[in-house]
């Protein structure tokens, strides 16, 4: 066997040999070592920080960015994703028209999330919040 086929041989060999290794690593979860399972409540921050400015944006969260909108004392808190559908601005919270208005494009959303006014076409992902002993929490609907 000449020196060459022998170097292609083996390239060949660890190539096969390392492939399942290099697909395994490639599809690993992307939130590994988080339990964050979808019914699972999950705490984002206190009463207390949601009452400093009626709004408390928790952008690391197990579940992914989230804005609770309310205080300590509201009945119903509301809760989104507040990344835009368009093109993945912020959106900010308007009280004056109980909206969520994006920065980037004008594109509006309900308090369900829901597209009041384009571009953006799908609606804001929700979530189910409450405050228990002074803990703001949400989970998935």
């Amino acid at each position: 066997m000449k020196r060459r086929d022998f170097i292609h041989w083996v390239g060949l060999t660890w190539l096969a040999t390392s492939l399942p290794i290099v697909i395994a690593a490639l599809c690993k979860p992307t939130r590994a070592g988080t339990s964050a399972e979808p019914s699972d409540w999950q705490t984002v921050g206190t009463g207390v920080q949601l009452d400093e400015t009626g709004q408390l944006l928790v952008e690391n969260s197990p579940l992914g960015s989230v804005l609770i909108i309310g205080t300590s004392k509201s009945e119903k808190l509301i809760a989104v994703d507040p990344t835009c559908t368009h093109k993945g601005c912020t959106v900010t919270w308007k009280p004056e028209g109980q909206k969520f208005t994006c920065p980037c494009h004008s594109a509006e959303f309900a308090v369900d999330g829901k597209v009041q006014k384009g571009p953006a076409k799908k609606p804001l992902k929700t979530y189910i919040a409450k405050i228990e002993r002074n803990s703001v929490m949400v989970k998935s609907t």
